[in-house]
């Protein structure tokens, strides 16, 4: 309430403080698409794919016998968890239009 009022402190410091956050940080995961992504900082993705480079080089020039190139598991990454409740609609083009295109 106080900020809403302007006893708080200025827009300019808190995006200042917010940038200054740790890219593991909660806030960074939340931005970047949920909880699952906490403690996955560039240094963590960087690792990941350096990972599953070197194994598609590895599949691509070891001298394997013909159709027996072992496949190596991809490092695992954060997803997101699946949830039952929620079911999105698909917006099409045309609700669009009947939407904006209604008489009032």
């Amino acid at each position: 309430m106080d900020v809403i009022e302007g006893r708080g402190p200025s827009p300019v410091c808190v995006y200042r403080l917010i940038q200054r956050l740790p890219d593991t940080s909660l806030t960074s995961a939340l931005a970047s698409g949920g909880r699952e992504h906490f403690g996955w900082g560039v240094d963590r993705h960087l690792q990941a794919d350096i990972y599953d480079a070197l194994n598609i080089n590895t599949q691509g020039t070891g001298n394997w016998a013909k159709g027996k190139v072992p496949k190596f598991p991809p490092y695992q990454r954060p997803t997101p968890e699946p949830s039952g409740d929620e079911v999105v609609a698909k917006v099409t083009v045309a609700s669009l239009y009947a939407q904006f295109n209604t008489r009032r």
